[in-house]
């Protein structure tokens, strides 16, 4: 018996040995809490807890199974929710974050699922907020994607990224409506160079309506480290992008921010943003963003957290833009709030 339990127990260690050697699965998120005040709405002022501000709280697992010859496999599923209310984000999908799988070799990936657009992925880093916050870019720059969404479903994307420091994205969604190749279709393509201080992304968007209706964006973002501060720039152009859900048919966008770490515990975040709307209604706005993170370790911050629009249109109206944060656009042109982040 003694000899049969021996023989046991080294087989489960060989197979368990195995299991390891061949993949691997890790548990990762994010829980984000603050207080808000919201002003200049219609409906008037609102002060709340929520969830999200700096960053979308979310659940998250990848793995990635090691296929030899320098090929794996992986995926990635992530769940988003509300840490308020407790509940799901996206619409109430279960992984309404992201939701792929794929192939990897060497410095390419090919993945097929519910992922970033390539220009909400240029967005995000040259952003100084990382589109989260009251000063988020996001609050008048597009994502470029259906009804302003910043992903792509039912998509099919390649990257890439070479020792040159050059990247590119290139991402096809399909429309999948019955007897239409183009209705309600998704394109996406990047290209970057990124290395040592300077970073330089050009990305551009198609979305089709369910009528074949077409909206575009082009994003050109760069950010360079100084050292002492870390300067940003960037240029959008918006075509038809009532398509994409958003109320700009035609707008020229730009930014200029700057993030100043001081004695490595301290964060400050400064953006201006203009939009210049080339429509007959000249619905132009502009928003000024501040932001404040203290790190209280390498996973854990408290934030805050301001943000004003002026807005050409009056509140209510067509082309009158709001003041969100990472998870919620927000219900006026004036926002401020305090909270906390941990990721695991």
């Amino acid at each position: 018996m003694k000899k049969m339990m021996l023989t046991f127990v080294g087989a489960v260690g060989m197979t368990a040995g195995a299991a390891q050697a061949q993949g691997s699965v890790t548990i990762y998120g994010v829980v984000d809490a603050g207080i808000v005040r919201e002003s200049g709405g219609v409906a008037g002022p609102i002060t709340k807890l929520t969830s999200g501000v700096e960053s979308g709280s979310r659940l998250g697992f990848k793995g990635v199974e090691d296929l030899g010859g320098g090929m794996a496999a992986f995926f990635i599923l992530e769940s988003g929710f509300t840490i308020d209310t407790g509940a799901l984000g996206q619409g109430g999908a279960l992984f309404g974050r992201t939701s792929v799988v794929g192939l990897r070799q060497d410095r390419s990936a090919v993945t097929l699922g519910r992922q970033y657009t390539p220009l909400a992925n240029a967005q995000v880093e040259n952003d100084p907020f990382v589109t989260g916050l009251a000063g988020q870019s996001s609050n008048l720059i597009s994502a470029g994607g259906v009804s302003g969404n910043n992903r792509m479903t039912d998509t099919v994307k390649y990257t890439y990224g070479g020792v040159t420091g050059l990247n590119s994205e290139l991402a096809y969604g399909f429309g999948e409506v019955a007897g239409s190749s183009t209705a309600s279709r998704q394109l996406g393509a990047a290209i970057g160079y990124g290395t040592g201080a300077l970073n330089v992304k050009l990305a551009w968007a198609s979305v089709n309506s369910s009528s074949s209706a077409n909206g575009r964006d082009i994003f050109l973002g760069a950010r360079y480290n100084f050292g002492a501060v870390t300067g940003y720039l960037n240029y959008a152009i918006n075509k038809n992008n009532s398509v994409m859900g958003t109320v700009n048919k035609d707008s020229r966008d730009y930014l200029v921010g700057a993030v100043i770490p001081v004695a490595v515990v301290h964060k400050f975040i400064v953006s201006y943003i203009k939009k210049q709307d080339r429509t007959a209604q000249h619905n132009d706005a502009s928003q000024i963003g501040l932001g404040y993170t203290y790190a209280l370790s390498k996973r854990t911050d408290l934030y805050a957290t301001y943000a004003h629009i002026r807005n050409h249109a009056a509140a209510g109206t067509t082309g009158f833009y709001t003041v969100g944060n990472a998870t919620e656009l927000g219900s006026g042109n004036q926002a401020m709030g305090v909270g906390i982040r941990h990721l695991f």
